[in-house]
């Protein structure tokens, strides 16, 4: 039975990372705000929108770059690990927006009838700013939680595999995952499979990202899914396209 996504919830992608899911209560969620010099963002999505939360995963400029002028601007929520969040702070997000955190810890957020928990990613998360590099903490991933009906989202961020995915199917219960397949600076396809193939006990659909926006990212959906089939993993593979809408 092919993967539907909660009635009135909507997921569309600004190409690499960058994703805005729209709640069933209306919420707007901005995962890893890079849109303006993003060559995988069409032009007509340059601006997002109205955002109520912000989800910075780290700290490299594709992932962080429009986060200061998109929070200003919106005044929305903010949530990063603990390094990257002071920075955010020391660039002039207001402090009264931001909700530093770290890995292991949930944010209920009643307000936005929805909880999120960060959990761990395999990557390194170094800001540049000017021509210094920053220490920004860690990289990290989030698992998203919508109040009431309980639909369950993870966005895993820039990560290699892990074995411990299975451990954030088993707490949490993911039914839709967010993964990277791009090689070299990610997971290659192969590596994404396997990190599928951990999740699997919850998740019933993938989403791939962070691939194609520069030509050294050179793993593709098509990869991905020949390494689903080789792996015996049986989840949806949901191949987006940038500017498109899943959800009704």
């Amino acid at each position: 039975m092919p993967f539907l996504l909660p009635p009135n919830l909507r997921i569309t992608w600004f190409g690499h990372s960058t994703f805005v899911v729209e709640t069933p209560n209306g919420k707007r969620i901005l995962i890893d705000p890079w849109v303006t010099n993003n060559p995988a963002c069409p032009p007509h999505k340059k601006d997002v929108g109205p955002v109520d939360l912000m989800l910075v995963t780290h700290g490299h400029f594709d992932h962080i770059e429009d986060a200061v002028p998109i929070a200003r601007a919106t005044g929305c929520q903010v949530i990063g690990i603990f390094e990257t969040a002071a920075w955010l702070m020391n660039k002039g997000v207001d402090e009264k927006n931001v909700a530093p955190m770290n890995k292991g810890g949930t944010l209920h957020l009643p307000d936005l009838n929805l909880s999120v928990t960060m959990v761990h990613a395999d990557h390194s998360c170094g800001i540049k700013d000017g021509d210094q590099i920053l220490y920004g903490g860690e990289a990290v991933g989030y698992v998203v939680t919508l109040d009431g009906g309980g639909f369950t989202f993870y966005h895993a961020g820039d990560t290699a595999v892990f074995s411990d995915m299975a451990l954030i199917a088993d707490l949490y219960r993911p039914q839709l995952a967010f993964l990277p397949i791009g090689d070299r600076f990610v997971m290659s396809p192969r590596e994404a499979a396997r990190a599928a193939s951990f999740l699997s006990t919850s998740v019933e659909a993938v989403v791939p990202m962070h691939f194609g926006t520069f030509p050294l990212l050179t793993g593709t959906p098509e990869a991905f899914g020949d390494e689903l089939a080789k792996a015996g993993v049986t989840v949806e593979l949901l191949t987006m396209t940038p500017g498109q809408t899943l959800g009704t």
